[in-house]
């Protein structure tokens, strides 16, 4: 039979379990909460800066802020990959990490990875990328600069990232930059103000203005796709953490029932021992 100290540290070790994993519960639904209201301000951000892009800009390309640009473009798609910095997002990196591969051709593609997690598991299947990134720990003013600049010396751009669904559902979603930019314009309704070379002027020329505002649409897309990736692995973290939770809870029920009869049954031996002792001294 097991001891009873020890069936009491062991219940006394879940319980602190037990509260870990509600806590982490409460983190992760604070922060899911924090950051959907900044993608809706990010979204109207993008909105007005849309609105401006589509009247004065001079073709119907998308040149990623670089038309007035000389450096030569590299002829291969960047993928950029966007994990968690840790492991405790359950399986969402793993599912991200497989469905990246499958779409990845070492003669086509270089990857950028966002996320010590998923460098980790690039690493260890022998997949290289160029470049790695943290995860930014903050939820507002994400600096995408670095990645932007990446972005504009390929030919194109295709995002790996985790979706939000709900609390209970996340999904691995693929975007090529560029039309996600565009798809995303297209919700944009026009505004009344009409922008153009004949009632403003444009400093220093229109091209460099256009190039500055897909350099921030980027930004922005990018930005949300992030926030989105970090929404969706708080959910899974959150759901991870529920599991947890309630097994640990079980596990703790079952401990203090063991506890209370492995003490009742020592409880029982002692009086046995008492009564056979007493039952012995009668018979002298």
């Amino acid at each position: 039979m097991r001891q009873l100290n020890e069936i009491a540290k062991e219940r006394d070790l879940t319980a602190t379990v037990v509260d870990l994993t509600r806590a982490f519960e409460g983190i992760s639904s604070m922060r899911i909460s924090k950051i959907k209201d900044q993608v809706e301000r990010s979204e109207r951000f993008f909105a007005e800066f849309w609105q401006i892009y589509t009247q004065i800009r001079v073709d119907e390309l998308f040149h990623f802020g670089r038309s007035q640009s000389t450096d030569k473009v590299i002829n291969k798609e960047l993928m950029i990959l966007i994990t968690s910095e840790g492991s405790f997002s359950g399986d969402l990196d793993q599912r991200l990490v497989n469905e990246a591969l499958k779409y990845y051709k070492p003669e086509r593609n270089d990857i950028i990875i966002i996320g010590h997690h998923g460098a980790v598991q690039l690493a260890q299947r022998g997949v290289d990328f160029i470049r790695n990134f943290k995860l930014p720990s903050r939820d507002m003013n994400i600096n995408t600069d670095p990645l932007i600049k990446e972005v504009q010396k390929y030919a194109g751009t295709v995002v790996f990232y985790a979706s939000y669904i709900s609390l209970m559902t996340q999904k691995v979603r693929k975007i090529t930059l560029s039309t996600a930019v565009a798809e995303r314009g297209k919700a944009v309704t026009t505004g009344d103000e009409i922008i153009s070379e004949s009632n403003y002027i444009f400093e220093p020329t229109t091209y460099a203005v256009i190039d500055h505002l897909e350099r921030t649409m980027m930004q922005i897309a990018l930005s949300e796709v992030i926030l989105e990736s970090k929404l969706a692995q708080y959910a899974s973290r959150f759901k991870a953490m529920n599991v947890a939770h309630q097994k640990a809870d079980e596990a703790l029920s079952d401990l203090k029932l063991v506890y209370n009869r492995t003490k009742r049954l020592i409880k029982d031996e002692r009086t046995k021992e008492i009564v056979n002792a007493m039952h012995k001294g009668e018979g002298l």
